[in-house]
Order: structure tokens, then C-alpha cells, then sequence
């Protein structure tokens, strides 16, 4: 009875915080655009139920060879990164605050190579997170029944009915799926608080850890630095999160929350606390502030009671979360219903924290079409703000993937995770070129070293997982990042990746329906991409041109200069008409005896 109307007062309470979305929002912020709170659970609940996996993966790595007892070591490896990656995202929500992450960074700061790399690992990023999450869900679901190692096809065909549901709740648009993810995150936290409770009550009461039932693998010194390694590695695996904020802060309202507002208005002296939170960007970076500390605290928690009640995932038929919610749960009366409604609720999220993926196939998927590196198709965006077409795509290439790995969570995790770092490198250089152009003096140098370190971190780590999990497959990723690069490279050379100053212009404005400073960066974006395919089409003419292959270029397909970024944005005046508007307006003018012939000199790189 006590934990029946304990979990009342937990779900009224959730329910009546969760966001709603009014009618009028669409009309004052626009359609699909979210606050604070919905902001928290869409872009959040990847991070967040990471709880559920990342520390079960951690102890994976080290439990079977008897080394669980240094997983501190690990831990202390994540809350650093958490901290430096962190800091360093939410910085770069100031300078590119209009959304695309590093894609945007790379592409104003840096190479088009770069950005064109960064567009196609963040697909398969978000496609693994789907996968992931989902097959996690499906853990979570066979823990209740102990049958977490039943065969795989109904992992299989589970994951792929968690990943249905997302895609369902993501059509229906951001306002409905952002106040029942919100919800269900609510009482998470507040069940987790209680299942703290119950553990610690449970080391109190002297409950006796769990019989070893294996003896554990000797390993070398080396060996046993590689399998820390590995625990590391494993354990950030949700920092993807910090991307997937950056990527779709374009969603957010251009609002301060009630607390700056409050802050502003009464505690005038933290003014620059208030103007770092303040509108669209104040709000990710509430966001990510989470982040900074949730990871470190939530996988320093369940390695501590781990390591005490030696439980770790497929003790008792259960995974290492599930193992350590039976003992809390158990110390309170009643608690088999709270450890029943727990995992439920723990499959429930782990299948919403599809929805970030969701969520950012969405914002860099139009993207890519504008650039050229999508077909048009996929440009369709609904009343409710929500690009359909590009989370059908996503779902079915998830479970597809979900079918390749034989519905097993262990085998989609090498390649989950491993890509994001390479984004986050990029942006590290893309801030510290910022840096050194816009600060002097003192704020330009250790602005700059500090966002060095973060790079060359970030690199480590990128290296570091794929050297830790090179056993599972972690080899597989250096085959499919080198194919991604070239596949990017080959579509955006095809006659589908050319787009004229007219259809990338239509792509922006009327498919995709952005208006104001994000339109005009993906406009000049756009056309800085065509600038860059048009100069590889250019010298790959002249390579040929060597051997007597003379393939001719079409001087009518040169495509519009971008110019520099701050003329073409310009970000001060987001009212002003963009410069490919301005550009298609003059050139659609009526002119007495039409249009004048241009006349253009021939390369003489390109042969006759």
C-alpha cells in the first residue's frame, strides 16, 4: 500500500510539472518550436538513460577478468570528459546559436571537407542511438521476466516495435512527444532517488552481495590497461547528447526561461550569469549544465553499489540497473511493484531516447539536402514542424541495423558513440579558430589553449574507442567511416548533389520553411558546398586532361559565390532579406532586350 500511494504522488507530481504546448505557441515561436522543459527531455533523454547502459557496459569490461574494483578509475575518466566537452559546447551555443553543431563550426571555420565528413557520421551516429536505445529498452523488458538471454530474434523483433512507437510519437509532433517524455523522466528521477535510498538502507541492513558464479580470466598488465581502456571508452558513450543539443538548438524558442527573467530582474549583480542563460542558447545550455555533472554522479552510483553487491549485467538473468533496482526496491514494503513499474518505465525512456536521434536526423538531414548531399524527396516538412520523411528513412535503416546485429545490445555498441568524438574534435578547432580571429590579449590565448586541449582530448578519445572496442568490431569503424567520407564525396559529385542558386533557395525557404539567420546560413552554406564541388569537378578535369581524357565542364554550372559569412548572414539584421534572395531578386528582373549574354573565358586546364 505504502508504495502504491508513493508512486501516485510521484506520477501526479511529474504529470502536473511536464510541459504543455498551447496553441498560440505556434503562432508567437513557430511551428515544432520547444522550451526549457521539453528541451530537457527530447535532447536530454538520450544522456539520461544512458544510466541504464552505460556503467552495465563499463563493468562489462572489466568484472570478467576481476578487475571491477578499479572501475573509479574509469569513472574519473568520464566525469573529465564530461566536464571539458561540456564547457566547451556550451561556449559554442554562443557562437553558433542558430543550430547544425560542428557542421556549422567546420564549414564557417574550417573545410568543407570537414563539414561534409561531419554531416554523413552524425546520420550513422543518430542511427545507432535509435538502435541502441532501443535494444537497451528490450534489456530492460526481458530483466523483469530473467530471461535477458532468451534468443535474440525477440530482441529483434522487440527493438523494432520500441523503434515503431518513437517514430510514431515523433510524427505526431514535438509539443505531444516532449510532455510524455518529460513525464516519464520526472518520475525516473524521483524513483531512482528512492531506489538510492532502498540501497543504501540495504548496505545498512548488511544484505550479503550476490555469490560470484564465475571465476574470473587472469590478464596481464597490459591486458588489464586495455580492458580499463574499454571501460572507458564504453562508459561515455552518451555524449552525443552534447552534439545533439548544439545540432538542434534551431527548435528552441528565442525565450529567457522564468528563472532568467527572475534573475535579471532581482539579482541585477550576476548579470553575466544571466546573459550566459538567456534565450535559445541560455536554454541548451541548461540543458547541457546537466550534463556536465550527470554522468560523473550517475556512473560513480551504480559502480559504487555494483562493485558492493556484486551485480553486473546478466547476474540473475538481469542487467547490472535492474539487479541494483530489486535490492533497493525490496527494502521498502511493497517494493516489487515500484521494481515492476521501473522497468517498465526504464523500456519506455531507453525507447524515447530514440526521439534526440529523431529529433537530429531532422535537423541535419535538410541539411544535407540543401547541400547536395541528399536527394530532394526528403524535404517535407508537416504542419507541425516535423520533417516526416527523413524519420521514416532513419526507422527503417534502424532496424535494419537492428537485424544485422541480431538484436544484441553488446554487438551495436562499438559503433555507437565512436563517431561523435570526431565531431567534437572538429568543433574544438572551429572555437579555437574563433577564438584567436574575435579576442586579444589574455582571453585569446587561454581561450585558445583551452580550446586546443578539448580538440587533442577529443581525438584521444576517438582513437581510444575505437582501440577499446577493436575486438568487438571496433576495426569495422575505420572501414566505414573511410566509406562514408568517399560515399559523401561520390553523391555530392553526381549530377544529384548540383543545386542552383533557385533551388536552394525553394529547398530552405519553401520545403523546409526556415526563415530569418538559419536560412541564410544554410543558404551560404549551400552555396560554399557547390563552390567546393565545383572545384573538385574542376581539378579532377585537369587530372584527366593529363592522360588525353578530355571531359568538358559546363561553364553554366559554375556556381554563385558564397562571399564571406558575417556579409552574407548577416546575423545583426536576421529581418533583412538573405543574400540569395536579394541575388535571385535582381537577376528575376525584367530588363529591356532580356537578359545580356555573358561571355566566359575558357580554362585552358580543362582541354578542348
Amino acid at each position: 500500500m505504502i508504495a502504491i500511494l508513493l508512486l501516485l504522488v510521484i506520477v501526479f507530481i511529474a504529470f502536473k510539472i511536464a510541459p504543455r504546448e498551447k496553441k498560440d505557441h505556434a503562432l508567437i515561436h513557430g511551428a515544432g518550436q520547444i522550451g526549457l522543459l521539453a528541451a530537457v527531455a527530447l535532447f536530454g533523454v538520450d544522456y539520461f538513460t544512458s544510466y541504464f547502459y552505460a556503467t552495465g557496459e563499463l563493468m562489462s569490461a572489466l568484472h570478467p577478468y576481476g578487475l571491477q574494483q578499479y572501475g573509479y578509475i574509469a569513472v574519473a575518466a568520464i566525469a573529465v570528459a564530461n566536464a571539458a566537452f561540456g564547457a566547451l559546447y556550451m561556449y559554442s551555443l554562443g557562437v553558433f546559436n542558430e543550430g547544425g553543431g560542428s557542421y556549422t563550426a567546420s564549414m564557417r571555420y574550417l573545410w568543407p571537407t570537414l563539414s561534409l565528413i561531419v554531416a554523413v557520421v552524425l546520420i550513422q551516429d543518430y542511427l545507432f542511438t535509435i538502435v541502441v536505445s532501443a535494444l537497451s529498452g528490450v534489456d530492460q523488458l526481458l530483466s523483469i521476466l530473467n530471461a535477458y538471454g532468451i534468443n535474440w530474434i525477440w530482441h529483434f523483433l522487440l527493438g523494432a516495435a520500441l523503434a515503431t512507437i518513437t517514430c510514431y510519437l515523433t510524427i505526431r509532433g514535438r509539443g505531444e512527444s516532449a510532455q510524455i517524455v518529460f513525464t516519464g523522466l520526472a518520475i525516473f528521477v524521483m524513483l531512482t532517488i528512492v531506489m538510492a535510498v532502498g540501497l543504501f538502507l540495504a548496505r545498512a541492513h548488511g544484505v550479503a552481495p550476490v555469490p560470484a558464479t564465475v571465476t574470473p580470466q587472469t590478464a596481464t598488465l597490459a591486458q588489464a590497461l586495455m580492458h580499463m581502456l574499454t571501460a572507458s571508452m564504453k562508459g561515455m558513450v552518451a555524449l552525443s547528447g552534447l552534439e545533439a543539443m548544439s545540432n538542434g538548438i534551431q527548435f528552441v524558442i528565442e525565450e529567457d526561461v522564468a528563472l532568467v527573467k527572475w534573475g535579471k530582474q532581482h539579482m541585477p549583480r550576476l548579470k553575466g550569469v544571466w546573459n550566459f542563460y538567456s534565450g535559445k542558447s541560455g536554454i541548451g545550455r541548461f540543458v547541457q549544465t546537466a550534463f556536465l555533472f550527470y554522468g560523473g554522479v550517475t556512473t560513480l552510483f551504480l559502480t559504487f553499489f555494483s562493485i558492493h553487491f556484486n551485480v553486473f549485467d546478466g547476474t540473475l538473468g538481469r542487467t547490472l540497473v535492474a539487479n541494483l533496482a530489486s535490492i533497493g526496491f525490496n527494502q521498502i514494503p511493497g517494493g516489487e511493484v515500484l521494481y515492476a513499474i521501473y522497468q517498465i518505465l526504464a523500456i519506455s525512456l531507453l525507447a524515447a531516447a530514440s526521439m534526440t536521434a529523431f529529433q537530429d536526423v531532422q535537423a541535419t538531414a535538410w541539411r544535407d539536402v540543401a547541400i547536395g548531399e541528399m536527394p530532394e524527396f526528403v524535404v517535407y516538412r508537416n504542419p507541425h514542424g516535423t520533417f516526416t520523411r527523413s524519420v521514416i528513412v532513419a526507422f527503417v535503416l534502424s532496424v535494419v541495423i537492428m537485424l544485422v546485429v541480431r538484436g544484441q545490445t553488446s554487438l551495436a555498441v562499438p559503433y555507437y558513440g565512436v563517431g561523435v568524438f570526431m565531431p567534437i574534435t572538429v568543433m574544438g578547432l572551429a572555437i579555437r579558430r574563433h577564438i584567436l580571429k574575435h579576442f586579444t590579449g589574455r582571453k585569446r590565448t587561454w581561450g585558445a589553449v583551452g580550446a586546443t586541449i578539448t580538440a587533442v582530448l577529443s581525438a584521444i578519445v576517438f582513437v581510444g574507442q575505437i582501440a577499446g572496442k577493436w575486438s568487438e568490431g571496433g576495426w569495422v569503424v575505420l572501414i566505414s567511416f573511410s566509406l562514408l567520407a568517399i560515399s559523401a564525396h561520390l553523391l555530392l559529385l553526381s549530377p544529384a548533389g548540383q543545386r542552383k542558386p533557385e533551388q536552394i533557395h525553394s529547398l530552405v525557404n519553401e520545403k523546409a520553411r526556415v526563415r530569418g539567420t538559419m536560412a541564410s546560413i544554410v543558404e551560404w552554406q549551400s552555396l560554399r558546398m557547390q563552390e567546393y564541388r565545383y572545384g573538385i569537378l574542376l581539378h579532377l578535369a585537369r587530372v584527366f586532361d593529363v592522360f588525353g581524357i578530355h571531359r568538358p565542364i559546363v561553364l553554366g554550372d559554375q556556381p554563385l559565390p558564397s562571399g564571406d559569412y558575417d556579409t552574407a548572414v548577416h546575423a545583426d539584421h536576421p529581418d533583412r532579406s538573405s543574400f540569395l534572395s536579394q541575388w535571385i531578386e535582381s537577376t528575376s528582373k525584367p530588363q529591356l532586350g532580356g537578359q545580356p549574354k555573358e561571355t566566359v573565358p575558357t580554362d585552358p586546364g580543362l582541354g578542348g
